[in-house]
């Protein structure tokens, strides 16, 4: 087998949880030019849908979009007895979650602020969904070929927060993120020895995304990091065609960092 065969994603779906958000967009670009049908799935907008257009105009594949709250057990159960009813569902990728800048109440706070409401909420959507979605949707992967599960995890779900990057701005590091990215990945590890040897499952920790952060904060993450500069969201298109095909084939229950060094001081 070639290279370039055990890359290709043809006549496999993908599912793609937070597809409108900036990652996900980078990350169904990806999967679609492997060849991969799309399953894109966000809280539902006009995005989502000129998304789907675009990647069926740019790699001539099949693309559907679904709206779906995270947050709701009724709205994640209708997704997986929707998607099961397609017996082609070979990866899964979870990538929808509360991040650092999302506009929680009492989320992005100091800590003695940081609300039970807010560590709720996301625990619900970056580990407890993730959870629904694998236990419901991986009877039907197992009958796929070379089923895979991609969980987006962080270096925060690995490493303490550096709390002197943060000086001077009003950005935050919520407990619950890291909380919840550590229990992500060690579900991944978990599932890969109970769902296997069918599905495999891995997890991508990305570092710091640039996003027009503070300066202050930019040149900081900088000097801290080997590579000198935050990641973009084509660093992580490599990582996710690996773990999503078949170049993978032989690996699982692994947290692959894209982190530009962060983690190697």
């Amino acid at each position: 087998m070639t290279i370039h065969e055990m890359m290709s994603l043809r006549g496999r779906r993908v599912l793609i949880t937070g597809a409108a958000g900036f990652l996900g967009r980078v990350l169904a670009d990806t999967m679609a030019q492997l060849g991969a049908d799309l399953v894109l799935v966000d809280r539902g907008d006009s995005s989502q849908e000129e998304l789907a257009a675009d990647l069926r105009k740019k790699w001539s594949v099949e693309v559907v979009c679904r709206a779906c709250d995270l947050e709701s057990q009724d709205e994640r159960q209708g997704l997986v007895e929707w998607v099961s009813c397609d017996d082609r569902l070979s990866v899964l990728i979870n990538n929808a979650a509360f991040v650092g800048t999302s506009g929680l109440k009492g989320w992005a706070v100091p800590f003695e602020q940081q609300t039970l409401e807010a560590w709720r909420r996301a625990i619900e959507v970056n580990l407890t969904a993730i959870f629904h979605l694998c236990q419901g949707l991986a009877p039907i992967m197992s009958q796929s070929v070379g089923a895979s599960i991609v969980n987006v995890a962080s270096i925060y779900g690995e490493y303490g927060p550096d709390w002197s990057l943060y000086a001077g701005t009003s950005m935050s590091n919520p407990a619950a993120y890291g909380a919840s990215k550590g229990g992500l990945i060690q579900l991944s590890r978990w599932l890969a020895t109970t769902i296997a040897p069918s599905i495999r499952v891995n997890t991508i920790s990305p570092g710091g995304i640039f996003r027009n952060q503070p300066q202050e904060f930019v040149e900081r993450y900088e000097q801290r990091t080997p590579l000198g500069r935050m990641a973009t969201e084509n660093d992580f298109r490599g990582a996710l065609a690996y773990l999503a095909s078949d170049l993978s084939g032989y690996v699982t229950g692994q947290n692959l960092m894209v982190d530009g060094g962060w983690g190697v001081w």
